[in-house]
């Protein structure tokens, strides 16, 4: 029985016709950077970094860093199981596959909420950005952003990895021009980065602790989350099996290290802790050069949001399509979603994601950002979870990279993760939670009665066979989860 977490032995042939699937287009330098992109370690670095600066403080760069060291793991789960199992849908065909379809569902609706919820946050913030420049209202700058990624979004993929590229470039400038002026600027040593302090309000300064620490970790995972998107793009990756470790393990890297060294340039360059704590980095590069320079840094921030949209429309398609094309909705809605453009993209699944991410730019910030790392959080603990299943059965002798360590890699991160989230605050919770229980009526009322015709999660051929489609490693063309 596969309603609940437990592992089918085998898998099934599909039980209708073939999956449509998207194009192999993209090799692993291609899909570096567009994954680089959604990871988006510069917008990422002065839109949500400042919001662990005014919690954390000094403490901020220990939290990146120990949120990156948990992200190892959730990197070789996601690279077992996105070898595995290489499909659009990412975490939900494979938790699905894994540890059965309610636990696949409860994991594509997390997912859902992450991918709506993150691009119109990072959008926002290009409004800050652009103030040399122009004047403009965060949500209307975030919301036009989104409308602008959703017409990249419906080109072919292989243009966008090269307009993200281009734009990748600009981004990790200006974070290696932040982490030269820190250091050259320095007014503390390193010993302050082992010291949590924070300025007080009403001045003064107060102590970080350990649970602000681990309650920061939601957001630390959330800052390098996009190396998720490989697995994503698996379906469009040449080489699945050889491609999406190397994406997914290189953007991690790489994204840290874009991310971490600035912040701890940034916490031993700060003039003072309040300004630390108040966490305006423009201000700072100003400070620290000149006027020109920090506009410069500005606008090149406000492009890599830019970027950050494109490639985020372009991932976040990618699961609305694949969910259409595993019949998670009703007949017509499946069909709509289901639409490839004539470039090749789910086009209307491209719309349905940018023009509601336009309008949530009006949403509270503080909400979106408590409900995404709530939401991360869960996601990856159903990641690690599925992992434990991925050597059992029919899966164990499938042609995969492994993780090493296995399976303790996953039972740490399972107990690690699930003391993170209760640490949460419970309005995040509560808002997560009945989103959740929402959708879980839909599960029980719609999809379970129907589990013949509906949430069929498929898994396309592999893109390891031949030219004219045949099978060179004992893989079927396609298999359904029963």
């Amino acid at each position: 029985m596969t309603d609940t977490i437990s592992a089918p032995q085998a898998l099934a042939p599909a039980t209708g016709p073939t999956p449509q699937k998207l194009k192999r287009s993209i090799g692993v330098v291609g899909g570096t950077l567009l994954t680089l992109s959604c990871v988006t370690p510069a917008s990422t670095l002065f839109v949500v970094v400042p919001d662990l600066f005014s919690s954390l403080g000094t403490w901020t760069a220990l939290t990146i860093a120990i949120g990156s060291l948990l992200c190892i793991g959730v990197a070789f789960c996601y690279s077992e199981l996105g070898t595995l199992i290489p499909s659009a849908g990412g975490e939900y065909a494979m938790v699905s596959t894994m540890a059965g379809r309610l636990a696949g569902w409860l994991v594509f609706v997390l997912s859902l909420l992450v991918v709506m919820i993150v691009p119109p946050v990072i959008a926002m913030g290009t409004a800050d950005y652009l103030s040399p420049v122009v004047d403009i209202p965060a949500p209307v700058a975030g919301g036009a952003v989104m409308l602008l990624a959703t017409l990249a979004g419906l080109l072919d993929l292989r243009a966008n990895a090269w307009i993200t590229g281009i734009f990748l470039v600009l981004e990790v400038v200006a974070a290696a021009l932040v982490a030269v002026l820190g250091f050259a600027h320095s007014e503390r040593g390193a010993d302050a980065l082992v010291h949590g302090t924070v300025a007080a309000e009403g001045g003064g300064t107060s102590t970080v602790t350990a649970m602000m620490v681990v309650s920061g970790l939601a957001i630390a995972l959330f800052i390098t989350q996009g190396f998720s998107t490989a697995v994503y793009l698996s379906e469009e990756l040449e080489k699945p099996r050889r491609n999406v470790p190397r994406t997914v393990l290189a953007t991690l890297a790489i994204s840290t290290a874009v991310i971490l060294v600035p912040v701890i340039a940034i916490t031993v360059g700060a003039p003072d802790l309040e300004a630390l704590t108040a966490g305006d980095l423009g201000s700072m590069v100003t400070a620290w050069s000149n006027s020109a320079v920090g506009t410069f840094v500005s606008l090149c921030v406000a492009l890599a949001i830019v970027n950050a949209g494109i490639v985020m429309v372009i991932q976040n398609s990618r699961v609305l399509f694949a969910s259409a094309r595993d019949k998670a909705w009703p007949a017509p809605v499946n069909q709509a979603l289901s639409r490839l453009g004539r470039f090749g993209s789910p086009w209307v699944a491209t719309l349905l994601v940018g023009v509601p991410g336009a309008a949530m730019c009006f949403v509270n910030l503080d909400t979106l950002y408590g409900v995404t790392g709530v939401s991360v959080t869960g996601m990856y603990l159903l990641v690690a979870v599925a992992t434990l299943f991925s050597r059992r059965g029919a899966h164990r002798e499938a042609n995969a990279w492994r993780m090493p360590l296995w399976p303790a890699v996953p039972v740490v991160l399972i107990l690690v993760l699930t003391y993170i989230l209760i640490q949460q605050e419970a309005r995040y919770l509560l808002w997560t939670g009945g989103i959740t229980a929402v959708a879980t009526l839909y599960w029980a009322l719609y999809l379970r009665p129907r589990k013949d015709t509906r949430w069929l999660v498929s898994i396309p051929e592999d893109g390891e066979n031949g030219e004219n489609g045949e099978n060179v490693d004992g893989v079927a063309p396609a298999v359904a989860v029963a």
